[in-house]
């Protein structure tokens, strides 16, 4: 199985896994951030997670406040999504880089989804300069719970001038020196373990 197929099929593995663990994972951050779950945004993850979230907990306590049966669904999924994509490519599951892929690119995730929260916290304020912190419909709402444990820290390092907030740029910074120096290698080493050719990003 070569060319446009092989390609259609990791696509559809990637897209509807991609999609999944992206509603398991912001479920997961919002509780993290104790953010508000009443609204409509919010129920519509806890309605499309709590069915394999549901069972698992029965079974797997939290821990220290964190939710260890999304973390557990989490990592499975990940793992899963690898798995298929490297059967479909051919190449046996191999458990090392399994594993650091799995956590390599659930850690990127995370990392993706505030940084695009923040850029559409950013985007809506030039709109609407006063839903900069919430308070106006039930997205804003979750955009800035999200962001804020994030941003706060960095607007003590680099405080609002003449009212402009640029803590954002900070976090753009950090998050963009961790991915070089964490994420990537881990990423790489993870496909080399696992057998990809080299320069192969599936």
């Amino acid at each position: 199985m070569k060319g446009p197929l092989l390609q259609a099929i990791i696509f559809a593995v990637h897209f509807s896994f991609g999609l999944y663990i992206l509603a398991v994972m912001l479920r997961f951050i919002m509780q993290v951030v104790r953010a508000s779950f009443y609204n409509p945004i919010a129920q519509f993850l806890v309605t499309v997670t709590n069915p394999p979230l549901k069972p698992l907990r029965r079974i797997i306590p939290g821990l220290g406040g964190i939710d260890m049966a999304s973390v557990l669904l989490l990592l499975v999924l990940q793992a899963l999504e690898i798995i298929l994509v490297g059967l479909v490519l051919g190449m046996p599951p191999n458990p090392a880089g399994l594993i650091i892929l799995t956590i390599a690119k659930l850690i990127k995730l995370t990392f993706y989804i505030f940084l695009v929260l923040i850029v559409v916290r950013i985007i809506i304020s030039w709109v609407s300069p006063q839903s900069y912190y919430g308070g106006h419909n039930p997205g804003m709402d979750i955009v800035v719970s999200l962001t804020e444990p994030i941003l706060r820290p960095a607007r003590k390092l680099i405080p609002p001038i003449s009212g402009l907030d640029l803590s954002p740029i900070a976090v753009f910074f950090a998050f963009g020196i961790l991915q070089i120096l964490i994420i990537y290698p881990l990423i790489a080493l993870g496909h080399t373990l696992y057998g990809y050719p080299p320069g192969f990003a599936p």
